[in-house]
């Protein structure tokens, strides 16, 4: 498998390569870091969920803001430069967050990290459709998410060690990945915007933004992210609330977690590309309906178990779903993107992991306190069941867009693995 793995990567241009190393290396700080946010808020400031949720809240407006900011500067003034931006006020941030000790502070750093630092996010997406054929894309995607899971697997085991030594070099980490990407893209990866010449060309950054209208205006695009955020709804819970859960209503331990996380994300790097092949024959939203049902099933488990082996196989059950659904709606959202548009389209799609971290964890939080934990994931299993019929309805709809791409479509997702994440 590696060796493929190997040969396809070697396909690709010298600027996509370093583009992939540069994610490993950006995700793998994150990845140290992330899966312990909860922990780290409600530990160090004395808190609880309800406190990180507006923490989420926070740092999730300044995403949507940022988002749209940088998607739009991405398609006016390149995706280079944006990246770098966002790299840079990550790190920044990073080691700001781990000096406070004043809970509101906290709160202002988050927003203004969420802001600056997701500037960077759809110039990155864009840099690949930029730098890849159509037919490659999907490919494209496959190894950066290859790169994401790796590190997804280091990340939280190393961070589960650092965790016991000191969270303040947690941030530290983050920071330290965050500029050594910043470096390499600075020296070795060239501006990839494509050069268009149209009326666009002294188009204004005002108007760049205002052009949004357009991507607002593709109403089948916009059902389709609608219902994909609420899949992300429930997905993210795996990264924020799950970890408290688990720790205070079943004492399970932070090591333990991070276990977790890193055999879901070698799951990922060990099965997807498998699995993408068996579903690549099939109709792209009826696979999604069928992925949310692993997830309904898995998270919904949590609601009702209590043995920790119990707790490894909820997590099997939700990385089957999330190889099943992630990598067909990368694809499939990257098909409605004009090229001209592609940054503010990727930008837009960036919504539903935004927009759900904007309410979700600490909607999440107001539940486990006010009704009780387990409800959360009961909760967590009705809305995959709603988004199980809402993919299934949008295959109905978007089935002739798909149809007239129904060649090119199973090439892309023939081994395709596609990023699921910010």
């Amino acid at each position: 498998m590696f060796t493929k793995i190997k040969r396809i990567y070697n396909e690709y241009p010298k600027a996509f390569k370093v583009l992939t190393l540069a994610t490993f290396i950006d995700m793998l700080g994150s990845f140290l870091l992330y899966p312990f946010y909860a922990l780290y808020i409600t530990e160090h400031f004395g808190v609880g969920m309800i406190q990180v949720g507006f923490l989420f809240s926070i740092f999730s407006a300044g995403n949507i803001f940022g988002s749209i900011i940088g998607g739009a500067l991405a398609d006016k003034y390149g995706r280079r430069a944006m990246v770098i931006i966002g790299l840079v006020a990550s790190g920044i941030g990073s080691i700001l967050m781990g000096i406070v000790n004043n809970l509101n502070i906290f709160y202002i750093i988050a927003g203004l990290l969420g802001l600056v630092g997701n500037f960077g996010g759809p110039a990155r997406q864009a840099m690949v459709a930029d730098l890849l054929p159509k037919e490659k894309q999907a490919e494209g995607f496959g190894i950066l998410r290859v790169a994401f899971n790796l590190s997804a697997v280091i990340g939280p085991l190393l961070g589960g060690f650092i965790v016991t030594q000191s969270y303040m070099l947690l941030f530290i980490a983050d920071a330290v990945s965050s500029i050594i990407t910043a470096v390499i893209v600075y020296v070795v990866i060239p501006e990839t915007k494509p050069q268009i010449q149209d009326d666009h060309s002294e188009e204004t950054v005002m108007k760049t933004i205002i052009g949004y209208k357009d991507v607002v205006k593709d109403w089948k695009f916009m059902l389709f992210l609608s219902v994909s955020a609420i899949t992300v709804l429930v997905y993210m819970q795996m990264n924020s609330t799950l970890s408290v859960f688990l720790r205070d209503v079943h004492g399970f331990p932070v090591q333990g977690f991070a276990l977790l996380l890193s055999m879901n994300a070698l799951m990922v790097v060990l099965f997807q590309f498998w699995i993408t092949r068996k579903i690549s024959k099939y109709a792209p939203m009826k696979m999604m309906a069928f992925g949310a049902m692993f997830l309904m099933i898995g998270f919904g488990m949590y609601g009702f178990i209590s043995e920790p082996y119990l707790f490894f196989i909820a997590m099997v059950i939700i990385t089957v779903g999330e190889m099943i659904v992630f990598p067909i709606g990368q694809v499939a959202a990257a098909s409605f993107a004009p090229e001209d548009k592609r940054g503010r389209y990727m930008a837009v799609f960036a919504f539903q992991w935004a927009i759900p971290n904007l309410f979700g964890v600490l909607a999440a939080g107001l539940i486990m306190e006010y009704i009780g934990p387990n409800w959360v994931w009961y909760l967590a299993g009705f809305l995959s069941l709603i988004s199980i019929i809402g993919f299934w309805l949008l295959h109905g709809i978007s089935k002739e867009r798909f149809s007239k791409e129904k060649k090119s479509m199973k090439e892309e997702f023939l081994e395709c693995t596609v990023p699921s994440i910010e």
